[in-house]
């Protein structure tokens, strides 16, 4: 079960990340966003799970895109 959750997880931040209405879409409904997504209805424990992780993701990906660009503005 957690490989499955994992590959939904995967599935679900890899389309966030290329669109960027739908990743705003997330932040303020994840639950019918990632039903949309996933086109299926996963009982309610599982899509909780997968939204933490999909949210892990992304708030991971916003550090690392900040820390990027503090580094090329204290490089200069």
């Amino acid at each position: 079960m957690e490989k499955i959750l994992l590959e939904k997880v995967n599935q679900v931040v890899d389309q966030l990340k290329s669109d960027d209405k739908r990743r705003e879409q997330f932040k303020k409904e994840p639950i019918p966003v990632l039903e949309q997504i996933l086109g299926v209805d996963l009982p309610d424990e599982a899509i909780e799970k997968v939204a933490a992780a999909v949210k892990a993701n992304l708030s991971a990906e916003d550090v690392g895109n900040l820390l990027s660009a503090a580094k090329k503005l204290f490089s200069k």
